[in-house]
């Protein structure tokens, strides 16, 4: 029986290999998380150009810690507290 294995990014940015599929997904040219069912990113991969650059993440604190941020669709409520944090300078 074949074990999967799956490439994740850490919380220093470099990816690695886990025996456990990440539960947040990312685009990483735009250093954004969001839900592996977001709406926004399943179009973005029916188009094909996103496939590339997606990158997942064990958790949200490690995709926060790795400088990814909150999406806009699918983490609305998320991304409008970390846009009140960065104005304010903070993150």
């Amino acid at each position: 029986m074949r074990r999967e294995v799956y490439t994740l990014v850490g919380p220093d940015g470099r990816s690695y290999r886990s025996g456990v599929k990440g539960e947040w997904g990312g685009y990483r040219r735009g250093k954004i998380y969001g839900r592996l069912d977001c709406p926004s990113a399943l179009r973005a991969i029916a188009r094909g150009g996103y496939v590339k650059y997606r990158v997942f993440f064990a958790d949200e604190a490690t995709a926060l810690a790795a400088g990814y941020r909150p999406c806009g669709v699918c983490c609305r409520e998320r991304h409008h507290r970390w846009g009140q944090r960065s104005a304010e300078g903070g993150q």
